[in-house]
């Protein structure tokens, strides 16, 4: 998420800010309890995820299940939640200046949003993210190219966007346009927005 990534021996790897952003995630809003059945219900014994090692692909998309059929939410929904939770407090804590930096507005970040991926990748090198592309801009909208090598995440580019226009507290509307699981090239999606008041 993010995809924050790497191929070891063959395997594929997350970094462990993912699982523990996951963790972050489900113990504000559900508690330590439930996390702990979570972990259970996953088979993942791992007592406490360090952020800069990497764990198995696997940890992460059996975690999700998990939390999905313990909370009885839709798998869709726990990724399009974990998006927000990593914008409001995963990425601003990891590297909040980056975010700053990156814009001050919606349409100025999402702009930017290729830049920031290469500036995070410097911060964390063995990171293998995803990579986006927009086009199609107006004042109001623009298109959003998602490529990644993971699949399944594309709600979880949803709950992005959507945490990004709670943090320029501009509402969003996004829809998927295009569907890499069902044989796009890739993940498209529409963002549209309602430009905030002036200061």
């Amino acid at each position: 998420m993010a995809s924050a990534g790497n191929t070891v021996h063959g395997f594929e790897v997350m970094y462990g800010m993912v699982n523990k952003a996951v963790e972050d995630m489900v113990v504000m809003h559900h508690g330590e309890s439930v996390w702990e059945q979570i972990k259970a219900k996953a088979g993942v014994d791992v007592e406490v995820f360090m952020s800069n090692e990497s764990y198995s692909d696997d940890i992460t998309y059996n975690l999700v299940g998990a939390a999905s059929a313990v909370l009885n939410v839709p798998a869709e929904q726990i990724l399009i939640g974990f998006g927000e939770h990593w914008v409001l407090h995963t990425a601003q804590e990891g590297y909040g200046g980056l975010m700053s930096a990156a814009g001050k507005t919606l349409p100025d970040f999402l702009r930017n949003l290729p830049n920031f991926h290469s500036r995070v990748a410097m911060i964390f090198p063995k990171l293998r993210p995803p990579r986006f592309e927009c086009s199609d801009f107006t004042e109001q909208s623009l298109k959003l190219h998602y490529f990644s090598h993971r699949p399944g995440l594309a709600p979880f580019v949803v709950g992005l966007m959507q945490g990004l226009g709670k943090m320029f507290s501009t509402p969003v509307t996004i829809r998927q346009a295009e569907a890499k699981d069902q044989g796009a090239d890739h993940d498209v999606f529409d963002v549209s927005w309602t430009p905030a008041p002036a200061a």
